[in-house]
């Protein structure tokens, strides 16, 4: 999977790609793409994005006047529909549009830029949202984007995210192939002691 991250300049204070871009990483790839629109007004390019190429498209909670609505046009245009909550957002704001979402990204940073440290309280978030899904009994992967990396990966795997976004830990290493192969262990390795 790749995560692409599209900042407006407004709703975050970097600026980044637009459907263009993604159309192009489309044609260079079959992986899952996987758009992260940090954009006010979502609903009014979301489907533009699912036409350009992309798998799943999630929207920020803060940015969304209407998120049933905004994730069923993502829906309706073939992709999956995702909700973000910024580290501020409590995840109980979800608990009556749970059942309407594919999935729910956490920022464990404050979005807008790489390299940011993981916000320690958001680990508390993944598990109330993971309680929540089995309540609901639902299977809903929880991702969680920011300040991901290998010392602190086994607690965000353990805390019960399913998709785990990483930027500079992978970006930043001198051999980003081994990077990821080691995190992948160190998941799955997680994973099995929380089973």
């Amino acid at each position: 999977m790749l995560h692409l991250d599209v900042m407006d300049g407004h709703f975050v204070d970097n600026l980044t790609i637009g459907p263009p871009v993604v159309e192009c990483v489309r044609k260079a790839t079959r992986l899952h793409l996987d758009v992260h629109l940090m954009i006010e007004n979502p609903g009014r390019y979301a489907a533009e994005f699912v036409r350009a190429g992309a798998n799943s498209v999630s929207v920020h909670y803060e940015a969304c006047r209407h998120l049933d609505g905004v994730l069923g046009l993502i829906r309706d245009a073939g992709a999956m529909a995702g909700v973000v909550l910024n580290p501020g957002t409590p995840v109980a704001v979800l608990e009556d549009v749970l059942e309407v979402a594919d999935y729910v990204l956490l920022m464990s940073v404050n979005p807008g830029f790489g390299g940011q440290k993981l916000i320690p309280y958001v680990l508390d978030k993944v598990r109330k949202l993971d309680r929540m899904r089995r309540e609901k009994k639902l299977a809903l992967p929880i991702e969680i984007d920011g300040g991901v990396h290998r010392e602190n990966l086994a607690d965000v795997v353990r805390a019960g995210c399913d998709w785990i976004v990483t930027g500079s830990a992978v970006f930043h290493s001198p051999d980003p192939e081994a990077t990821v192969r080691e995190m992948r262990e160190i998941a799955a390795h997680a994973n099995a002691v929380q089973c």
